[in-house]
């Protein structure tokens, strides 16, 4: 399989770049290959990935350590499938102390994380400073129809469209998913307010910031699996240069309120074989070039897992 880059057209001068990518799944025997194939074009390029590397932990540290090996410099955010706690992996870790184990492993490969102090990009006009989130979802981009979090899960449990982190992702000590989440929201909000504004962030993650981009999804019910509205206006609120995430499994380009979002996943073979790596495999974040956005554009995928006995879906259909 040949290289995959996103770097051969630059003609700014600068060496460096901030890349990203997002939903590796080396678990999958397909997406393996893939993997291996990333590497910078410049021994500056920094590389931010954004969730959602593999279930396993031995699969996440051998996809993070290659990485790691290859590019100056990697941050990593969790995605839900790394603190799934699956049958199959023999740490048995749960929640809270699972996410640390994770934290603990990026140390010790040199991977920056959500705990450690946001690393400052030198780009060609500044300082740019990378922020790892790890947010979760706490149901309030709820089903059509609904109100409350208990008749959105009903609805998604009527259609059959269940995510499978209601399964295998665990938030002990907290009391539920949503109860983490409201957590890692407080204690994110504050380390973004406490931020020098005078230097500008790349907010990454793996959870969208803002409704907007499931506006696209063919199940609207997995919305609420896929955030919380309680970050709709960090991208307001705070000096954001663009915003990285996975999650949707739409790798595209879209623009709220002046400032660009970037989803940057690789997914499931079962989707890539269907629409190839168009824009390649790694995005370049920083220096922005400029094209390639989807304004207007509706770059659904309509797929689904079934892992659970229903339409279980293991990060959601559309993605």
């Amino acid at each position: 399989m040949g290289r995959f880059s996103v770097l051969s057209d630059r003609t700014d001068g600068s060496r460096g770049s901030l890349l990203a990518v997002s939903d590796l799944h080396v678990g999958m025997a397909e997406n393996r290959p893939l993997v291996e194939s990333l590497r910078p074009d410049s021994d500056e390029d920094w590389l931010i990935v954004a969730g959602d590397v593999a279930e396993r932990i031995a699969d996440v540290e051998w996809a993070l350590r290659l990485l790691a090996d290859r590019f100056s410099r990697v941050v990593w955010a969790p995605g839900n499938h790394e603190l799934w706690t699956p049958e199959h992996d023999p740490v048995r870790l749960r929640g809270q102390e699972r996410y640390e184990h994770l934290v603990e492993l990026c140390r010790s490969l040199g991977v920056a994380t959500p705990e450690d102090p946001y690393p400052l990009w030198p780009g060609p006009d500044g300082p740019v400073a990378v922020a790892p989130v790890f947010l979760l979802y706490d149901y309030s981009f709820r089903a059509p129809g609904t109100t409350t979090k208990e008749e959105s899960l009903a609805y998604a449990h009527r259609t059959g469209v269940v995510c499978t982190d209601e399964f295998l992702l665990h938030p002990d000590p907290y009391p539920s998913r949503d109860a983490w989440c409201r957590a890692r929201v407080a204690r994110t909000q504050e380390r973004l307010a406490a931020h020098d504004p005078g230097i500008p962030l790349v907010i990454a993650g793996h959870w969208p910031l803002v409704r907007e981009p499931m506006d696209v999804l063919w199940y609207p019910e997995f919305a609420q699996w896929c955030g919380t509205r309680l970050t709709a206006d960090w991208h307001r609120r705070f000096n954001v240069a663009a915003v990285v995430y996975g999650h949707l499994h739409i790798p595209r380009t879209t623009w709220y309120d002046g400032v660009r979002f970037e989803e940057v996943s690789i997914g499931y073979p079962r989707e890539w074989r269907k629409r190839g790596h168009p824009r390649g495999l790694l995005r370049r974040i920083l220096p922005y070039d400029g094209p390639g956005d989807d304004r207007d554009g509706d770059d659904r995928n309509g797929d689904e897992g079934d892992a659970t006995g229903q339409r279980s879906v293991s990060d959601g259909p559309a993605r």
